[in-house]
C-alpha cells in the first residue's frame, strides 16, 4: 500500500492548476486538435469563449465545463495555455 501525503497545507492546486474547472478547459484546450488551432487563432481566452459561443454555439467542455464559469482562471489559462 502507498501512502501520499499532502506536502504544502497551502497547496490546494488540481495539477498544478487552480481548481478543477481551470484544469480541465486547458486539458481539453491543449488536447483537442480542433480546439488548440482555434485558441491559437483568437488569441486569448476571452476571445476564444466568445468565439465558441456565439459563432459556433458551444458552451462548455465535453466534461460539462461550461467555458464562461467564473471558477475558471482566465489569468492561469492566458498565461499557461495561450504562450503559443
Amino acid at each position: 500500500m502507498t501512502t501520499t501525503f499532502q506536502r504544502n497545507a497551502l497547496d490546494i492546486s488540481y495539477n498544478g492548476w487552480e481548481n478543477y474547472e481551470t484544469w480541465n478547459v486547458a486539458l481539453w484546450i491543449n488536447n483537442d486538435e480542433s480546439l488548440y488551432h482555434l485558441a491559437a487563432e483568437c488569441g486569448d481566452y476571452e476571445t476564444l469563449v466568445d468565439c465558441l459561443y456565439n459563432v459556433y454555439g458551444v458552451k462548455e467542455t465535453k466534461d460539462g465545463v461550461k467555458f464562461a464559469d467564473p471558477k475558471v482562471n482566465v489569468i492561469q489559462i492566458n498565461s499557461d495555455v495561450f504562450d503559443f
